[in-house]
């Protein structure tokens, strides 16, 4: 998930996340306002949850922070974190030297890798010179943007949605060839009945660091060094007592299929 257009929504409903809500919060998490399962989404009742949300709430415990979940467009989370409408972005949002440019980032927290799914027709070749032609669907503002901008976009159609589950939802219809995206949230979209119906996964794109970067963590203000400092401790000391294999057991689907701190 990342950074490239204007502002847009730039701070929507704020959610008290488990703690009270009568003084103001001392610390404000930005969440981009989209769907993006298993790591952060709505239940029925319209409460955050996922394992990124779970993660956040064990972090602020650490901590000993009153935390509050805020809501903002994800291409515009850049720009609410730096005009200090929020004070973390804790969105999935991978660490890359060009995002370092504008804020800081704490250590890694989890890393998955990057694929491509399309259709279901047995066709597993990704390759820029395979893909000559096709359409495929990315989600603006996102390190896979930039990855099939310089891979695919010659000789392909690049179409770009504001939402993962917008790409999801053209994929399906046959309005694209192929997305890419996080393994682990496309994987949860294969696994719905929209999804295992009509695609399945063609692979795992060749990794270019340069890019989609090391990793995911939260991102901060460059000025804010006690602020990094302390999440940074809260995420090791949580990783040391087993909390964040704790949390990750409560998604099988996550369970060996991706990196997380080990102390």
């Amino acid at each position: 998930m990342k950074f490239n257009r204007r502002l847009l929504m730039a701070a929507a409903a704020a959610v008290m996340f488990g703690f009270t809500a009568q003084a103001q919060a001392d610390i404000k998490f930005g969440v981009a306002a989209e769907p993006y399962p298993p790591f952060e989404s709505k239940d029925a009742s319209g409460t955050w949850v996922g394992w990124e949300m779970d993660l956040m709430q064990a972090v602020c415990a650490q901590m000993k922070e009153k935390c509050e979940l805020v809501e903002v467009a994800w291409d515009g989370i850049i720009p609410a974190l730096t005009s200090k409408q929020i004070d973390v972005i804790w969105s999935s949002m991978s660490i890359t030297d060009e995002r370092k440019k504008t804020i800081d980032f704490t250590n890694m927290y989890y890393n998955t890798p990057t694929v491509i799914i399309g259709a279901k027709d047995g066709d597993k070749d990704i390759t820029p010179a395979h893909l000559v032609g096709k359409t495929i669907g990315v989600q603006v503002s996102t390190i896979h943007q930039n990855y099939v901008q310089k891979y695919f976009g010659p000789k392909s159609t690049i179409k770009t949605y504001q939402t993962q589950d917008e790409a999801n939802q053209d994929l399906a219809a046959g309005r694209l060839d192929y997305i890419q995206a996080d393994a682990m949230a496309l994987d949860a979209f294969l696994k719905t009945e929209q999804g295992a119906a009509c695609c399945e996964l063609k692979g795992e794109v060749p990794d270019d660091p340069e890019i989609l970067g090391v990793g995911v963590g939260g991102g901060v203000r460059k000025e804010d060094t006690a602020l990094k400092q302390k999440l940074n401790d809260a995420i090791a000391a949580i990783a040391k007592a087993g909390d964040i294999e704790k949390i990750t057991a409560k998604y099988p689907e996550l369970v060996g299929k991706m990196i997380t701190p080990k102390m």
